[in-house]
């Protein structure tokens, strides 16, 4: 597994302040949608570059995932059982499948929409989408929400 596809968990204190101000931003981008980028990354003083570089790396952790709902994108590519892999993996940790959306693929390549109910018997989230991440065929991941 590549080092750039893994999970960690680390206290607020041990966050370089540019990352949280990348959330910071993020909240305020998600609460006042008239807010521009510039205009959030000007309040939390960080630049528009700092913002784009990180924001599809850093989120909050809301408490303990369990309970809680996932939603993920990845692109794959279009062969037959990759499909099936991802829903068995997410099957194997015990997660439920709220809502799948695949699209049409172009040059062999598909997206796929999943939000996943992770339930009290729910294994190890982090681990769950390493997995899945790790596939063959699997382009990359990213997460969009937590609730």
């Amino acid at each position: 597994m590549a080092e750039d596809n893994q999970y960690y968990v680390v206290r607020n204190k041990a966050v370089p302040e540019v990352l949280l101000k990348v959330v910071e931003a993020k909240r305020l981008l998600d609460s006042e949608r008239a807010l521009t980028v510039q205009e959030a990354t000007e309040r939390v003083g960080i630049s528009r570059s700092s913002f784009y570089k990180y924001k599809d790396d850093i989120f909050p952790f809301h408490d303990n995932a369990r309970g809680k709902t996932i939603t993920f994108v990845l692109q794959m590519d279009d062969v037959p059982g990759l499909l099936s892999e991802v829903l068995k993996t997410i099957a194997e940790y015990n997660g439920n499948i709220l809502t799948i959306h695949q699209t049409i693929p172009i040059n062999g390549v598909a997206s796929l929409t999943l939000s996943v109910d992770v339930l009290p018997t729910t294994g190890d989230t982090s681990a769950m989408l390493a997995n899945i991440e790790g596939l063959n065929g699997i382009h990359y991941l990213k997460i969009l929400g937590r609730e």
